[in-house]
């Protein structure tokens, strides 16, 4: 039997839900939730903001350390590092933030691949970590820096990697930084490279590069891809390369930035920002070869209290019909709160006043507060219900042997495989370990 696993952001089927044995479910369902889980064990991190992923017992973490970008493989178990590997890194953010990853890495096969911040690709092999091919992608598409660097994880798709690139014409380099409206795309958005030699496949999409990741959905009979680039969401053939159609989705203000990852339901896709357009409901159709987009809701622009979601860096949970999800795009003006996918109704609100990611796990929900507390919410529409609080933002134990504490900024999601739970704050993830029926 595989090892229970978490390969890529937001799990492989994009839903932000950990995968379950029977031992894990019936242990979840019958824990007295106030008992605070055990620390399996506990690493010190470098600069960056997002959780790597789990495969074959092992947790890869993707961060900056000492001015180079690295990549560790550690022992599922017992948090030991089984390898190491680095390379350079030349970064300077516009704002102050880190220089480590944003995004999370993506395993497929023997293979994992990361996204830097600064733009390399990079393909390695997962049981030794050696290096197979290193793409500068910034470099070769003449990438204008975006505000806080690249945020985008890389999708597999047979033999390709397709990446978020959104590159520009060489003339735009001398462009000031952070005027982002007035560089030209080049039909960029999206490049595949091949998976075992990292020769470009393909490119596609006249747009800038957002910090959301690529993913797949079914449109009729066809696999495509599905993107929200800076000013439109796209959909892709993976095989051919080409644009089968797109939609405008971003606020008329520069510093607005797209983040989240389309939810997507059957037909129906969903996305959000925080700054003036809240959240909408498409329905995506095949129309002779192509797709047509047709509206179901849409919130009011520029009516931030009348709008039903906001989100901003976390992706929405859906199940059975509603969203759970984080709104705003600050603390002042954030809460958790519980969406109707089909109407946009706002079911419930709660957690005012901090930003806010979840997964899910069974019929439960990790929600980890951006200052390090983990809420355990139950999924259900009718109300919030919350069942405990960890205080992770707080040692737990002797003080220095059990459980060190996580702190702010945590904006990753908590991923989930098997019997484990890690969580990330600034300098710190931990593996927490969840209860299992005998």
């Amino acid at each position: 039997m595989a090892a229970p696993s978490w390969p890529r952001f937001l799990n492989t089927d994009f839903s932000g839900t950990a995968k379950m044995s029977v031992s894990v479910a019936d242990g979840v369902a019958n824990w007295p939730w106030g008992d605070p889980p055990q620390c399996r064990w506990s690493l010190s991190v470098g600069e960056g903001y997002g959780l790597g992923v789990i495969d074959r017992g092992a947790y890869f973490h993707f961060d900056a350390h000492e001015g180079k970008e690295r990549l560790r493989r550690i022992d599922m178990q017992n948090g030991q590092v089984l390898w190491s590997q680095q390379n350079e890194l030349n970064y300077r953010d516009l704002y102050g933030y880190e220089s480590g990853a944003r995004c999370s890495p993506t395993i497929d096969g023997d293979q994992i691949f990361t996204l830097g911040v600064a733009g390399a690709l990079t393909a390695r092999d997962v049981e030794t970590g050696a290096q197979q091919w290193r793409i500068e992608t910034n470099q070769r598409y003449h990438v204008v820096q975006n505000f806080f660097g690249v945020g985008s994880a890389p999708l597999v798709n047979g033999d390709a990697v397709i990446v978020m690139i959104g590159g520009s014409p060489i003339a735009d380099q001398a462009i000031a930084p952070g005027r982002l409206d007035r560089v030209s795309p080049n039909g960029s958005l999206l490049i595949a490279f091949h998976r075992n030699t990292g020769e470009e496949l393909w490119r596609c999409g006249d747009d800038l590069a957002s910090y959301s990741s690529p993913r797949t959905m079914q449109i009729g009979d066809r696999k495509c891809v599905l993107v929200l680039g800076r000013e439109f969401l796209h959909v892709i053939d993976p095989v051919e390369g080409k644009s089968l159609g797109n939609v405008r989705y971003r606020a008329d203000i520069l510093e607005s930035v797209n983040a989240m990852v389309p939810v997507v339901s059957g037909q129906r896709v969903l996305v959000s920002d925080c700054y003036d357009l809240g959240a909408s409901l498409f329905e995506i159709k095949p129309d002779r070869g192509e797709a047509a987009f047709r509206s179901v809701w849409r919130d009011p622009e520029g009516r931030r209290r009348d709008q039903s979601l906001r989100s901003h860096m976390s992706t929405p949970v859906l199940h059975q019909g509603f969203l759970y999800a984080c709104s705003g795009r600050n603390a002042p003006d954030s809460d958790f709160r519980c969406v109707d996918f089909a109407t946009g109704k706002v079911q419930w609100t709660a957690m005012e006043r901090r930003r806010s990611a979840a997964t899910r796990l069974g019929e439960v929900l990790l929600v980890l507060k951006e200052t390090g507390t983990l809420h355990v919410v139950r999924c259900t529409p009718e109300r919030f219900d919350e069942i405990a609080v960890w205080n992770l933002d707080e040692a737990s134990g002797d003080g220095s042997a059990d459980r060190p504490a996580i702190r702010y900024p945590c904006w990753a999601a908590p991923i989930i495989a098997g019997d484990s739970v890690l969580v990330r704050g600034d300098e710190t993830v931990l593996c927490l370990k969840l209860p299992t029926s005998s």
